[in-house]
């Protein structure tokens, strides 16, 4: 396999791995296995009954749910192959390539940020689903996924020599956007870890208000203490909506920059067509995580949608990193 077929495997594998870890945090299994890295002491979960009722005995606060247990270890599993690839990434590019784009420094920070994921995920178990841990797990493996598409575009030389008449402005719009994405993913993510995605059960209202009622202190208090079961959230039903909230008012902010930059993106065509497609896609990346957000609250948080939603999130912090990587290896044109 190539280097660039080895990245863009792994881009894969990791996009499947933050739908698996939506898919485990919103279906309640977050600790479906109370301990890491085994579940019940076991490398799978145990379904004899002589194992079941040993495990039973050992976490008496928490019995074997048999398919919770299974979503948990699905996700350690395939997080696990995801690490063994970055890894396998950062050994090849060890070896000497013809290719002058090779990443050598990029994927052994994968290993590192990859190493440290193993950590968040282990607390996010042993300190009972803090939602600070928890958000800065979803944040670890989107940060993952967001390099490895860097390191993607990079070393096959994509977006080479495309032009522009002005790289500064272009460069300063498409990186604010990416800073103020990376914002509203940790909104998205805070509301997550807190269960407030039901806390606006209405739209476009919530709770009937336009401005509902508020506690930002509470809501963004970021450390409650150990020894707290976080499981199902701690917060009052205002702090819970001050959190959703907030996600909507990011949600709209990041909809007008966005848009702004795809009008910028379009106008570029002058000089190089090629820039039209890639505001096109940004336009529909955005246009279907709007569409999966909303329709997470009109239909009251389905599983299926919720997990898309996070996936559309993925796929559009792609398009916009591919966008920065676009204008940075613009050429100016005049």
């Amino acid at each position: 396999m190539s280097r660039f077929n080895l990245n863009l495997a792994t881009l894969c594998l990791a996009f499947i791995v933050i739908t698996l870890g939506a898919f485990v945090r919103l279906s309640d299994a977050g600790l479906g296995c109370p301990d890491w890295p085994g579940c019940y002491g076991h490398l799978d979960v145990p379904t004899a009954q002589a194992d079941v009722d040993m495990a039973n005995e050992r976490f008496a606060h928490r019995p074997v749910e048999a398919p919770k247990a299974w979503k948990e270890m699905i996700h350690r599993y395939a997080a696990g192959a995801l690490g063994l690839m970055i890894l396998t990434m950062a050994l090849a590019s060890l070896r000497r390539s013809n290719n002058a784009y090779q990443q050598r420094v990029l994927p052994w920070v994968l290993v590192v940020l990859v190493m440290f994921q193993a950590l968040l995920g282990m607390w996010t178990v042993t300190l009972l689903l803090k939602p600070l841990i928890v958000t800065g797990h979803l944040l670890g493996g989107m940060a993952t996924f967001a390099l490895l598409g860097w390191c993607l575009y990079r070393q096959g030389n994509l977006f080479s020599g495309w032009q522009t008449p002005s790289r500064r402005g272009l460069r300063i719009m498409a990186g604010s956007a990416l800073t103020l994405l990376i914002g509203q993913i940790f909104l998205g993510a805070w509301t997550s870890t807190n269960y407030a995605a039901m806390a606006c059960p209405d739209f476009p209202t919530c709770q009937t208000y336009w401005w509902p009622p508020t506690d930002w202190s509470t809501a963004f208090t970021l450390w409650h203490g150990l020894g707290i079961n976080y499981e199902y959230g701690i917060l009052d039903s205002v702090p819970r909506a001050t959190i959703h909230w907030a996600h909507r008012l990011g949600a709209i902010v990041i909809a007008g920059v966005m848009l702004a930059l795809a009008v910028t993106l379009w106008r570029q065509a002058g000089t190089d067509r090629r820039w039209r497609g890639i505001a096109a896609t940004l336009v529909a990346a955005l246009a279907l995580q709007i569409g999966l957000g909303i329709s997470t609250v009109v239909f009251h948080l389905p599983l299926p949608v919720a997990v898309a939603h996070n996936g559309g999130a993925a796929l559009l912090l792609l398009t916009v990193v591919a966008i920065n990587h676009a204008v940075w290896r613009a050429r100016e044109h005049v």
